[in-house]
């Protein structure tokens, strides 16, 4: 008999009759791995609860679920519970404008970026961003130690950019740095893997679990890109209790959920931009070539990083293009409601007739 406490499970309400909760560990293209109260177990979402008129929002690793066992085969999908925390992106698929889970329940992301050619600082802000707003503690992992001459200068360019978050600076090949991860390793915490493909989430795994549970692949002499090693989301189990959530390499990170939370996240991670804005001689600064200007002022005595300055507008830019896109979509989800609504009571009309 599993407890799914140790998962982070806490249950508010018991489950109608017929139903159990579980957990989801892995997410394939259209099947689910489940660990439950009797062990593993595979699911598939019930068609009429998540594609119907009012669907239910889709589960990923991490989120506990209600089920109904099907015997012989696999059980039935039939609720996703409440989530704690919440990680998702901007669907990077061209043929549409949509959400794409990520992960759920987590307490820490590490945001991990390897010590070489892809250290990339812009990367680095876009995934604080996107932690902050979760709900859940980002650590960032400066990973492959073992191949930088001089640590301590990736140490403090990062910490420019985020201050008050927790740096590790770690080498899976030597084991260095590893304990001081060890205090957000703790049992039945959930912690996300995030990071582009190549900088060390599988061997960084590997080392965790004193085992090889993930295949390494070489990356790139020409540019230190790596190669996808994981192709799905899959939750793994450390011996001592903690469970990590692992993700595919992600490069790029669409901005998809707004409002005060996503708001809230940009204003704390560029503080240091936002207290200049207001500032300019004109109200109506586009912060471009006016004369007066306090962004540019600060740019030009260095107290703002041109680059920074770059992210910090696209950033804002991504997310008002998500907010407008997601005020279309809700006019039109809530115009088909009042069609459907609206059809019923015709239907109705005519069978009185």
């Amino acid at each position: 008999m599993i407890d799914l406490k140790q998962y982070g499970y806490t249950e508010t309400e018991k489950p109608d009759d017929g139903l159990t909760p579980a957990c989801i560990t892995a997410v394939h293209r259209e099947r689910y791995d489940l660990i439950g109260c009797n062990g593993t177990q595979h699911g598939k979402l019930k068609t009429s609860v998540y594609y119907g008129r009012e669907p239910h929002p889709f589960p990923t690793v991490g989120d506990f679920v209600l089920i109904t066992e099907v015997e012989g085969g696999d059980c039935q999908i039939v609720e996703t519970l409440p989530r704690k925390s919440y990680f998702s992106r901007l669907d990077p698929d061209p043929g549409g404008f949509r959400e794409q889970a990520i992960a759920a329940n987590f307490d820490t992301v590490f945001i991990m970026q390897s010590l070489n050619q892809n250290f990339n600082l812009r990367r680095i802000e876009r995934y604080l961003t996107l932690t902050w707003q979760s709900g859940a503690t980002p650590v960032i992992i400066l990973t492959k130690a073992d191949l930088a001459d001089d640590p301590q200068r990736y140490i403090s360019e990062v910490e420019m950019i985020a201050a008050g978050v927790d740096i590790a600076v770690t080498s899976s090949k030597t084991g260095a740095g590893l304990e001081k991860l060890e205090k957000y390793l703790q049992p039945g915490k959930i912690c996300v893997f995030l990071g582009s493909s190549g900088v060390g989430k599988s061997s960084l795994l590997n080392a965790l679990m004193g085992e090889d549970v993930m295949v390494v692949k070489e990356i790139r002499e020409d540019d230190a890109r790596g190669r996808h090693t994981t192709t799905h989301r899959q939750l793994f189990t450390l011996p001592g209790g903690t469970h990590i959530i692992d993700t595919p390499g992600m490069r790029e990170l669409g901005m998809w959920e707004t409002g005060d939370g996503i708001q809230s996240a940009v204003s704390d991670i560029f503080a240091d931009i936002e207290e200049h804005l207001g500032t300019c001689k004109f109200s109506d600064c586009k912060h471009e070539q006016e004369p007066g200007c306090a962004i540019i002022a600060a740019i030009e005595r260095g107290e703002i990083e041109q680059g920074r300055w770059d992210s910090y507008q696209k950033l804002q830019r991504e997310a008002l293009y998500a907010e407008n896109k997601l005020k279309v979509l809700r006019m039109k989800s809530a115009k088909n409601q009042e069609v459907a609504i609206y059809s019923r009571k015709l239907k109705t009309k005519k069978e009185e007739w």
